[in-house]
């Protein structure tokens, strides 16, 4: 395998509006990162992956963009972010920028034009379809709720949106949309970034004839009926050729429905198309059989320890892994999979990172993760503003598969609000995140869980993410090591075994609040114990709540 820059890198997400507020205004910007730039070089995080930065009207924080050559004002100008750039490589940190070009916002300069007229020259840039039998042109529903259809008025025509009507999708069939954002991306690479991770990127290639798919429980086909179409790979190789190849980059695509067998060609070791992507099968571990990820959570370890299994073993030395556990898009891991109580909340969060981090893979933390930060205890659903939560919660309860008690307790847990919430910097009035009023509320427990405290004490979640993260950085064992699963049927142990050139590791993991028994396999007794979230040795033949452990053997 040749050795790749981002293969042992660790990567750290910012989500800027909640990130750091530099001028009061309550939204993060660009100056508040530049400020908080020495806490990821501490943290030990080789790149920073920037959620978008660029003009947009917000109706989807920012993933609906109307420029892509500006920066959204309230995060600052495009000095603060050449300011950034130079700041982050000075402390040898890359940056990776978000790439949204499945669609644009609808006041995108592009489709302002397109919408004018049938015949006019951008109106190919985007999928316009007549209506059916007097309704939409096909079944599909956005994920967001709703119908993928938006009918517009100035011609009589639909288009396509598979995320909100503000988001119409781009025709990438069309030639003059892929020159349109190769010369986009190639302009930011000029500038000096490091790469980019591609949202939606499985979306860009529509199936021919944008035929019905299966309805689901709202109604619609889900939107990811559209994912891997038939010009998928031909455009990102095109992409590659013309833009990515001529840059040392990391690139990571954000794939829907995404399959193991597709991941072998999107982040094939031969670097034609991705790095690597980001695939979905284990963040759907805990869905509910019939309304998906909209209901309470079903955790079950059995099936996330296969999934995450599977895709450690066939993709090894054919293409690359991406290791997450949070991001925008997921609620927090330590209140999906760990433990909401004060004694095991901490041990918990460390166990979640050790079962990560210690996998085949570029590990991804987003902010706040490395604290340990939990979901917001949301008291209403008034009090959130996330477009993609609230439009399926109305699909669902419009349609009598749930009352609002219910749809509560669902987005209490699934909300994408609950790690848009502040990032708690310390124990004072907005966790230091603001001075003003912050756009969504700072989780009350910033009090016991911040920043500030835990780069005081040797003991805490960011500490043990500092471990974690050197260990990578000396021990290509970690970094490139064969995995395999042991105890595959196990409803709480999660361990498995790394191999490399002669060193081998075992990792051994409790996601319960139990005491379970276990003995070290045969052959592992004398092995060093490389890491652990308990600082003194448990009773032999136990793992205790929520621990875990690594052993070294050479």
């Amino acid at each position: 395998m040749e050795k790749k820059w981002w293969q042992s890198s660790v990567v750290y997400q910012i989500y800027p509006r909640s990130f750091q507020d530099s001028n009061g205004d309550g939204i993060g910007d660009l100056q508040g990162i530049i400020r908080r730039l020495p806490y990821i070089r501490e943290l030990g995080a080789d790149v920073i992956w920037l959620s978008p930065v660029y003009q947009s009207p917000n109706d989807d924080n920012g993933y609906d963009i109307s420029d892509y050559q500006a920066i959204m004002k309230e995060f600052g100008t495009m000095a603060d972010f050449d300011e950034l750039l130079a700041s982050a490589h000075a402390l040898g940190l890359k940056i990776v920028m978000d790439l949204v070009v499945n669609h644009t916002s609808d006041e995108h300069r592009w489709f302002a034009e397109s919408r004018k007229s049938k015949d006019n020259p951008y109106r190919d840039y985007y999928i316009w379809r007549e209506g059916k039998d007097g309704a939409e042109p096909n079944n599909w529903g956005s994920c967001f709720g709703g119908s993928a259809w938006q009918k517009d008025d100035a011609t009589g025509m639909y288009y396509l949106h598979l995320f909100s009507r503000k988001q119409p999708d781009l025709n990438w069939d069309n030639p003059a949309v892929r020159d349109e954002v190769f010369g986009m991306m190639d302009w930011w690479l000029r500038k000096g970034i490091d790469g980019f991770r591609m949202d939606v990127i499985s979306l860009i290639s529509k199936p021919e004839g944008l035929p019905d798919g299966e309805a689901g429980p709202t109604g619609y086909a889900s939107f990811e009926l559209s994912a891997n179409g038939p010009h998928e790979h031909e455009y990102l190789r095109e992409m590659n050729r013309r833009v990515l190849s001529k840059y040392d980059l990391l690139t990571v695509g954000e794939c829907a429905g995404v399959t193991l067998e597709e991941t072998k060609s999107y982040a094939n070791l031969d670097g034609s198309e991705l790095s690597m992507v980001f695939q979905f099968e284990h963040m759907g571990a805990d869905f509910d059989p019939v309304l998906g990820r909209y209901a309470p959570q079903h955790k079950d370890i059995p099936k996330l320890k296969e999934i995450l299994s599977r895709w450690q073993r066939e993709l090894d030395g054919i293409a690359w892994n991406s290791l997450y556990w949070d991001n925008h898009d997921q609620p927090r891991i330590v209140s999906r999979y760990g433990s909401a109580s004060e004694r095991y909340r901490e041990r918990s969060a460390k166990m979640l990172a050790t079962c990560l981090h210690l996998m085949q893979g570029t590990p991804y933390i987003y902010q706040g993760e490395e604290l340990g930060m939990t979901n917001y205890p949301w008291e209403s659903i008034a009090e959130m503003k996330d477009i993609e939560s609230l439009g399926n919660y109305r699909d669902l309860r419009d349609r009598g598969l749930m009352t609002e008690a219910e749809g509560l307790a669902m987005l209490r847990e699934r909300s994408r609000d609950n790690v848009r919430t502040p990032m708690q910097w310390d124990a004072g009035e907005q966790a230091g995140f603001t001075t003003g009023k912050p756009w969504l509320p700072v989780n009350p427990n910033h009090t016991v869980i911040n920043a500030e405290e835990q780069l005081s004490r040797a003991d805490s979640v960011f500490r043990y993410y500092q471990q974690l993260i050197a260990l990578r950085k000396r021990m290509d064992l970690i970094v490139y090591g064969h995995y395999e699963l042991l105890l595959p049927e196990h409803p709480d142990l999660f361990v498995y075994t790394r191999e490399w050139k002669g060193e081998r590791l075992l990792v051994v993991c409790n996601f319960s609040e139990r005491e379970v028994p276990f003995e070290v396999p045969e052959g592992w007794q004398d092995a060093e114990r490389l890491i652990g979230n308990c600082e003194e040795k448990g009773p032999e033949g136990i793992v205790r709540p929520w621990e875990a452990y690594a052993l070294y053997e050479k």
